[in-house]
């Protein structure tokens, strides 16, 4: 390989990486903006007009790529529908979570889907999972149980609906892996644009309520800012794998504490804070062993209980 192609190629990396930050930032902003919101209405309202903004895009990149009918078509029809499901549901909860949680807190606690993908692949994708990546996931949990230890966030629904939204989330990403074995990535995002814009419209428009011209503002903005991330966040994985960006997307917690502080004036405390970084450090180990395992496949053999 020429020293122009490997100089290209760290280039494409760099760039992937500033735009998966660049994306991060973007929904880090949504959630701020959906945290205001649903302080005036409903989770549900904001969580379906959220939503059009993403089906809208998901529609559009269906329409250019496969076709809206041919995208339908899928084997494994009701695992879309279920996969769909869940999405739109861990958002609505997530929005409900919003309404009394901080924003570095919720984030924090969020961050632990990635050990529960590790403990949900096991019996829906049929993973080995070894002592080491075991280890780290039950140190994850324990960061979590520091930030919502007692005398740390009130003990609301709005800490139960959090872990609910990461449970919801980390199954989504499972049924993910498990639907590309069998569709392609129009087919998924097809299915998750139709399904979400129907659940969340259909409940939404329950919870309807006039919005002052202010807000609506503010919406339009995070429709706008889901089209631009989602957008930018596929050509960053255009320029570089997944597993290269992945890491990176923990700077979601940094920025949360950030704008929870800028914006509505909360500063997490020191012991949460710890939990945070357990909960990361876990989560990176284990996205480090995940990643040593598929070069060993491809590679060389795994040793057995090591992976």
């Amino acid at each position: 390989m020429s020293l122009s192609a490997i100089d290209d190629r760290a280039d494409n990396v760099g760039r992937a990486i500033a735009l998966t930050l660049f994306t991060i930032a973007v929904f880090g902003i949504q959630d701020a903006i959906s945290k205001h919101l649903v302080q005036t209405y409903s989770p549900f309202q904001v969580t379906m007009m959220r939503y059009w903004g993403f089906a809208a895009f998901a529609l559009y990149i269906v329409s250019r790529q496969a076709g809206l009918r041919q995208a339908l078509s899928s084997k494994v029809p009701l695992w879309q529908l279920l996969r769909g499901s869940l999405l739109i549901i861990e958002i609505c909860i997530f929005a409900l979570a919003l309404q009394t949680v901080p924003l570095g807190e919720l984030q924090a606690i969020s961050l632990v889907y990635p050990l529960l993908v590790t403990l949900f692949s096991i019996p829906l994708l049929g993973e080995k999972v070894g002592v080491f990546r075991f280890v780290a996931v039950g140190v994850g949990f324990a960061g979590a149980l520091i930030i919502v230890r007692p005398g740390g966030l009130p003990l609301d629904w709005g800490v139960g609906f959090a872990m609910i939204a990461a449970v919801l989330y980390s199954l989504y990403i499972v049924l993910t892996r498990k639907v590309s074995q069998y569709d392609k990535a129009p087919t998924s995002l097809a299915y998750t644009g139709i399904i979400g814009l129907v659940l969340s419209s259909g409940v939404g428009i329950f919870f309807w309520q006039p919005m002052a011209w202010p807000d609506v503002a503010l919406v339009v903005t995070m429709m706008i800012t889901t089209c631009l991330g989602h957008g930018v966040m596929i050509y960053a994985l255009s320029l570089a794998p997944a597993s290269t960006v992945q890491p990176f997307n923990y700077f979601a917690l940094p920025w949360a504490i950030v704008l929870s502080m800028v914006v509505f004036g909360h500063y997490i405390d020191p012991i949460s804070l710890l939990g945070a970084g357990i909960v990361v450090a876990a989560g990176l180990v284990v996205m480090a062993r995940e990643r040593i395992k598929r070069v060993r496949i491809v590679d060389g053999p795994i040793l057995p209980g090591r992976e």
